[in-house]
């Protein structure tokens, strides 16, 4: 009886421990996102929060931080982040190309960026990316390191409340056979199938890792599919996409039910002719519209495809205009409750956007020289500027660049109907 009772007192310890054990784990797994998590998802024509609340998503694009841009770097014909990468290796080399774009990394968008948008009113953010920072090439100086920042935006915004809307910027192949997706000029996404496999396999591996996460709105599958260039044979390139839509929206089912897809219209996104059925019952209908004259016709045909369909829309994209034409617009924008993210959120030297930092001394040698013909070795040694001084000019714009040094555009903000501080 004596080791009987001593054996039932320890078996009764262990069960206990147990018990208690599992308890810690099903309360950890809650606070990061269980299974019954939940998170954003659509109703309707409606975005609706974890809360079971309609949202109206407003807010800006984390432009020109994971994905470089030319005209945001004021280098001209220089305009992807491939062509960026190269033409600042020609004048500073690489060990220092390295650390710039380390730097870049971490200062060009922090914590202190997230807390001010969340201040003046932006509900959520969308974050363009490369596909290139979830593989192994090198890309702004990193391999592999696509969680690492997505990771540490995401817990930002965790901790201010504002959601994030991942969008692939730059998909394998190029989606749009433009600068904007570092491509080859050509959108051979939809022409590869290696291209395909691969970007079905990234987003399966993002999906993987956030699927019970609440501060994700979704997933932006690729941004702007192809160009205007493309369109001769606009019922095969549009047939085109919607297989590479349908393919990704299946295979990110495989391992996230719950969160909203992004699907992008084709030519520049302003195309809802792309959309040969509904794919899934919880898509967010996404275009983007840039300088055209603000009247109610000019957005007519979203909403008409809005409310045939009961499905949500957002305007992923717009801005770069006067503080007039942005007040304007969004005046319409939530007339016909269209949910929106204006680009981007900061420029150097640039009024058409909600923040603003200015441009370095000597800034314009890197401009120049950019402009110049090197198409050659020896017009790049005839042309280069004095490096000294281009390094002095790019360790300047990390500074100015700083949340602390950049100034508001009021015009801007206001038009937006965000606060100024």
């Amino acid at each position: 009886m004596h080791k009987f009772a001593f054996k039932m007192r320890n078996k009764t310890k262990l069960l206990l421990l147990v018990a208690i054990t599992g308890l810690f784990v099903s309360c950890k797994s809650t606070s990061t996102g269980s299974a019954a998590t939940a998170v954003v998802k659509t109703r309707g024509t409606q975005i609706i929060e974890p809360n079971g609340n309609a949202i109206t998503l407003k807010g800006t694009n984390l432009g020109n931080w994971l994905v470089p841009e030319g005209y945001m770097f004021k280098t001209g014909k220089v305009s992807s982040p491939t062509k960026i990468d190269e033409l600042l290796h020609e004048m500073i080399g690489p060990d220092s190309l390295a650390t710039f774009w380390d730097r870049y990394l971490n200062s060009y968008v922090t914590h202190d960026d997230i807390k001010y948008l969340k201040r003046i009113g932006s509900n959520h953010l969308r974050l363009p990316f490369h596909y290139k920072m979830f593989t192994n090439d090198l890309y702004m100086g990193k391999r592999n390191s696509g969680f690492e920042y997505f990771d540490r935006v995401i817990e930002w915004c965790r901790q201010e409340n504002v959601y994030v809307l991942l969008d692939m910027h730059c998909a394998p192949g190029g989606q749009t056979g433009d600068n904007i997706d570092d491509s080859m000029g050509y959108p051979w996404l939809y022409f590869s199938k290696s291209s395909q496999d691969q970007l079905s396999d990234i987003w399966m591996k993002i999906a993987e890792r956030y699927k019970n996460d609440p501060i994700v709105i979704g997933y932006d599958v690729v941004n702007e599919p192809f160009a205007h260039y493309f369109t001769s044979d606009i019922k095969d390139y549009n047939h085109r996409l919607f297989m590479v839509y349908e393919r990704v929206v299946a295979d990110i089912r495989k391992v996230d039910k719950k969160h909203a897809i992004f699907l992008n219209g084709s030519v520049w996104a302003g195309d809802f002719g792309v959309f040969e059925r509904v794919l899934d019952d919880n898509v967010v209908y996404e275009f983007h519209k840039y300088w055209f004259d603000i009247n109610q016709e000019a957005i007519q045909k979203y909403v008409d495809f809005r409310d045939k369909h009961n499905v949500p829309i957002y305007i992923g994209e717009t801005g770069e205009n006067t503080d007039e034409w942005i007040k304007e617009f969004t005046i319409l924008l939530d007339k016909n409750q269209i949910n929106w993210a204006y680009w981007p959120y900061k420029k150097m030297d640039n009024l058409r956007g909600i923040m603003n930092f200015k441009q370095p001394e000597d800034y314009s040698l890197i401009t120049k020289y950019a402009d110049s013909d090197r198409s050659s070795f020896e017009n790049v040694r005839k042309n280069m500027p004095d490096r000294v001084k281009v390094q002095k000019a790019l360790n300047q714009f990390l500074k100015n660049s700083l949340y602390k040094n950049c100034f508001q555009n009021k015009g801007y903000i206001e038009g937006l109907g965000l606060k100024v501080e």
